[in-house]
């Protein structure tokens, strides 16, 4: 059997036409190697329509022991439930929003939702004590502004529990939806424009304004005095159960027990809101919302001192 041998010029035309070959398999698989793969584009943020859409939907569940508002940065309604929601409640809030484009973030706090009844200073009607929150007039006739679920309880209003010391007589009241009304002062001389300090001293108040989330706060109450803390949120929308929902409401870590209602949120010489109520206790801490009081002063018609 022969052999065929190659000449020396086949040999290097082979060896030629065997590195183009390989060169072209490199240059297939190299052009054949994926490209890079694009990241998915993120989903598009709720619309404020959506987030509305979706805060309704919670509203519509009704299940007391609830506040919530609305993120916009985060696209989700933030949820704060108190310890008597179950865990079917909480499934319950999260299928309510499940048609909707928005997320939810439920938060969990101590105590139950309740309004502060039991004021600043202390005031009485009806056999319930609150706090006064701000004195205010209109031109030279002097109101005290408080909670409204405190003024739904009495017309005649008192600074001693004796009900012998004549506050006013109760000229306006809105709870639920809102929480605020207003007591015409009977004795105009009494009516001090400064926020009581429980030690012996008080804060002038000039000024009236709407909070920022974030913002330092101080709160005065006929139960546990002066307490500070933090806004946390706004518009929150709190359902204390048995149809009294309010909405609009300052929410802050500010403690706040039984008898606190109605009284004064204040950050310096600045009104801001009137307390509503809350859970937990000035020993545990808790979750308080306050009416804002430039919606009250609106409201009545009237301006801080």
């Amino acid at each position: 059997m022969s052999i065929k041998r190659l000449s020396p010029l086949s040999a290097v035309s082979r060896r030629a036409r065997l590195l183009a070959v390989a060169s072209g398999l490199v240059t297939a698989v190299a052009l054949a190697a994926p490209s890079a793969v694009a990241a998915p584009a993120p989903a598009p943020a709720p619309s404020a329509a959506q987030l509305a859409a979706a805060s309704s939907a919670i509203g519509a569940a009704d299940i007391a022991g609830t506040a919530w508002y609305t993120d916009k940065a985060s696209g989700k309604v933030v949820v704060t439930v108190d310890s008597t929601v179950s865990d079917a409640e909480i499934a319950e809030i999260k299928n309510s929003v499940a048609d909707t484009a928005a997320g939810v973030t439920i938060k969990h706090t101590e105590g139950k939702f309740s309004k502060l009844i039991a004021g600043g200073e202390a005031i009485y009607a009806g056999g319930g004590r609150c706090s006064l929150g701000f004195n205010v007039r209109s031109g030279s006739t002097y109101y005290a502004l408080t909670a409204g679920h405190c003024t739904n309880i009495g017309s005649a209003w008192y600074t001693n529990s004796a009900g012998t010391a004549s506050l006013g007589t109760r000229t306006g009241t809105s709870f639920p939806t809102n929480d605020y009304g207003i007591i015409r002062h009977s004795n105009t001389a009494a009516a001090d424009g400064r926020v009581y300090l429980y030690n012996g001293s008080y804060q002038d108040i000039t000024s009236a304004a709407n909070p920022t989330v974030g913002q330092s706060v101080r709160r005065s109450g006929s139960t546990t005095g002066v307490r500070s803390g933090t806004v946390t949120a706004l518009n929150a929308t709190v359902n204390y159960g048995g149809g009294d929902v309010v909405y609009g409401m300052i929410q802050t870590n500010v403690c706040a027990e039984p008898g606190d209602s109605g009284g004064a949120l204040f950050a310096g010489t600045t009104a801001l809101g009137l307390t509503s109520g809350g859970s937990g206790n000035c020993t545990s801490g808790g979750t308080t919302f306050f009416q804002p009081v430039v919606e009250a002063l609106n409201a009545y018609g009237v301006s801080v001192y």
